[in-house]
């Protein structure tokens, strides 16, 4: 028997996806579609997020929207109206789901220009997410930095759970990390045990007071914080100084509550290169707990803003 085989021609695919590049002024950012990233963003040609090649996979969630929770799920396990759900475990070692189930899935151009774009993803029905959930992301360049706009809406028949979260790595600039001062606008941390999971929170103190410049050096940070303190403009902010006075700068408004900030110790392509500024809906094992949870019902659209800037 004679047997024949056709090739088709490969297909070249950047891990990160097709790149949505915006300019307005001294402000450029790139746009990737694997995860609606923030994969760079820079003012006068300094960085404000740590950037990552179009052609490797986004090292540590960089960039990415974190949906439909965001940070940890313990043991991929929850029971919402009485139903239990499980959901792959991503993060083997603490036995939990990490960051959602969207932040490395291409998102789809909806409009564009060229200081603004809009992608969206619809996730599909699941075993362990059983609920179609429509994300809208619009990026907008303007004068004062670039803004971020995420709709979410519950396209199915029955209420979900919700929350979302956002995973920048704010730039040091030339600088290292320990040269930097990180400022946190938060009077609260929320208290973990081994697996990075909330078990209470306590009025900030000590290194964890970062309500004012902190310099660094030494410090070691995986935490979430609550008490978010806002400015006449209703917004919360971190900023990360580095050593030629240029601050990366992140705000979000009232409809984001708690930040968790990273340096990145120890992950591979990230290691103290830049830190983590994650606003977020609800903090870790929200899913479980319902602390902050969102019950997006059917039908019905959730909305949040937050930004970057450099000052």
């Amino acid at each position: 028997m004679n047997t024949s085989a056709t090739s088709t021609p490969a297909l070249h695919v950047l891990p990160s996806g097709t790149q949505h590049v915006l300019e307005r002024g001294a402000h450029r950012a790139v746009i990737a579609a694997v995860g609606a990233s923030v994969r760079e963003y820079t003012v006068d040609g300094r960085d404000v997020v740590l950037p990552f090649d179009e052609a490797v996979i986004a090292p540590a969630f960089s960039g990415a929207v974190l949906a439909p929770w965001p940070n940890r799920l313990r043991d991929g396990e929850y029971t919402f109206d009485g139903v239990d759900h499980e959901v792959p475990v991503t993060e083997h070692a603490r036995r939990t789901a990490l960051h959602g189930l969207v932040a490395y899935t291409a998102f789809i151009e909806v409009s564009s220009d060229s200081d603004h774009v809009t992608l969206e993803h619809v996730v599909v029905p699941t075993p362990g997410y059983p609920w179609p959930l429509r994300l809208r992301v619009t990026y907008t360049l303007g004068d004062a930095g670039l803004t971020v706009d995420v709709a979410a809406t519950n396209l199915g028949t029955s209420a979900a759970p919700y929350g979302i979260g956002f995973h920048p790595w704010l730039s040091p600039g030339d600088a290292t990390v320990d040269e930097c001062t990180l400022q946190v606008d938060a009077t609260h941390r929320v208290t973990v045990d081994d697996r990075l999971l909330p078990v209470g929170d306590e009025p900030v103190a000590g290194k964890y007071d970062l309500r004012t410049a902190t310099l660094l050096r030494g410090i070691e940070l995986d935490d979430a914080w609550l008490g978010m303190l806002r400015d006449e403009q209703g917004l919360s902010w971190i900023r990360l100084t580095g050593t030629d006075g240029r601050t990366a700068a992140l705000w979000a408004d009232a409809t984001l509550d708690t930040w968790q900030v990273c340096t990145g110790d120890g992950i591979p392509g990230i290691d103290r290169g830049g830190v983590a500024a994650e606003p977020m809906t609800c903090i870790a094992d929200a899913f479980r707990t319902g602390d902050r949870l969102v019950r997006l019902g059917a039908g019905e659209t959730h909305e949040v803003r937050w930004g970057l800037t450099l000052l």
